[in-house]
């Protein structure tokens, strides 16, 4: 082993044993008593259920990453990347072509590999506190339409990434940057009348006062409001959600049916308050912009390490590649990538902070964001008192908590 294969497999371990780590200290830190705040949705046997949901996820989290990474290890010292690089060499195809095949090989063998996890997940842990109502069809055109697309979508793009670092030389990453900006803008315009459509039905809303009451928000806070859709979101779960997609003029509010169900007026216009203060407060340019320098970065390092014939003798690779090099380069890159999701998360959680601000301030009440808070986190049994450690690394969202103390301290 040398010292690419060295640095990969501590890499990996240590980011397991970090996990395990977190995940232990994450089931130690629930409090066994119901925050006060929460009194009024949990009783004592729903909040034990709640922690029974928490320390399942916990455990079975555990078991899918031990697998996984078992998998990967015994593929890769039983010389897996060098065998499938000489078969999909063995065909005859071009760089690209080759390139294809090679990482379509690997998103099919972790599909695969994974599928008994989300089998067990959405039917058996899901079904059991209350929350899955997919169907075995649905579960299956949901997976069949995800690998269409990730066909279509991800393998353009990866074709035409391959194709830039054959054809650009020194300049590839630049042009990769590019065409990766150009294709994240074009699937936020895709996106809401393309691709959600294929797994969602879009219903226009048709409850007035609640429409109407939204529309006036809307238009209290110049926020350019083109159409208010209903999501079916109870095909799949009993979780709920809300979200504003589109561009300019054509930005649409969506609702999932379960959360239209269980909240009031208020405590809706507060939810989508906060989603329009993701836009007010320009989080959305900022997290776009914080991607793309991201997205260059990794660019501009695969472009110095492709030429790095330790990288693939690592991995038992004879002849180098482009397609190699890049899945090579990522497991490389794995405590680089740690380090910069939390950063990435740091940003977010501020940003949460912030849009729970505007909601409040722009509605007028900071009660209306609280409830809606409170039984969104019952609603999913979400875990209240999670570890630090679990939260630095891991959330992109502030504990629940600290959400409604910042609210409350808005309102004194």
């Amino acid at each position: 082993m040398n010292i690419y294969a060295w640095i990969v497999l501590v890499a990996l371990v240590g980011e397991f044993v970090l996990s395990v780590v977190t995940s232990l200290l994450n089931v130690r830190a629930m409090s066994p008593t119901v925050p006060d705040d929460f009194r009024s949705v949990y009783d004592d046997d729903s909040y034990v259920r709640s922690q029974a949901y928490t320390r399942t996820q916990s455990w079975f989290g555990l078991l899918q990453g031990t697998v996984s990474l078992a998998g990967l290890l015994l593929f890769w010292q039983l010389g897996g990347f060098g065998w499938l690089d000489e078969s999909c060499r063995a065909f005859g195809f071009g760089p690209v072509p080759t390139g294809l095949l090679f990482v379509g090989a690997l998103m099919t063998g972790t599909t695969v590999l994974g599928l008994p996890f989300r089998l067990y997940a959405t039917f058996v842990i899901e079904e059991r506190f209350g929350f899955n109502r997919t169907t075995p069809r649905t579960f299956l055109l949901d997976r069949l339409k995800g690998l269409a697309l990730g066909a279509v979508l991800g393998g353009g793009l990866l074709a035409l990434l391959l194709f830039f670092f054959e054809w650009a030389g020194s300049s590839a990453w630049i042009w990769c940057w590019g065409a990766t900006i150009a294709f994240t803008l074009i699937a936020q315009f895709l996106a809401p009348t393309w691709i959600m459509p294929l797994f969602n039905t879009f219903s226009p809303l048709e409850k007035p006062d609640l429409k109407e009451a939204l529309v006036d928000y809307a238009r209290s806070t110049r926020f350019p409001l083109a159409d208010i859709f209903v999501i079916d979101g109870s095909r799949r779960s009993a979780k709920a959600n809300a979200f504003f997609t589109g561009f300019g003029s054509r930005k649409r509010i969506g609702l999932f049916d379960t959360l239209i169900e269980r909240h009031t007026t208020p405590e809706l216009v507060a939810v989508v308050a906060h989603e329009v203060g993701h836009y007010k407060r320009g989080h959305i340019w900022k997290s776009f912009a914080l991607g793309m320098a991201h997205s260059g970065m990794l660019f501009w390092l695969l472009s110095r390490f492709l030429g790095q014939p330790g990288l693939f003798d690592a991995f038992t690779v004879s002849e180098p590649s482009v397609y190699a090099g890049m899945v090579f380069f990522g497991l490389l890159f794995t405590p680089i990538e740690l380090i910069l999701s939390v950063v990435v998360n740091l940003f977010s959680r501020k940003h949460e902070f912030e849009a729970d601000a505007f909601a409040a301030e722009t509605t007028g009440s900071v009660e209306p964001m609280v409830t809606a808070l409170t039984k969104l986190s019952a609603d999913s049994l979400a875990n209240l008192t999670p570890h630090p450690l679990q939260v630095f690394l891991h959330h992109s969202h502030p504990p629940v908590l600290r959400r409604i103390a910042a609210l409350r301290a808005l309102g004194r």
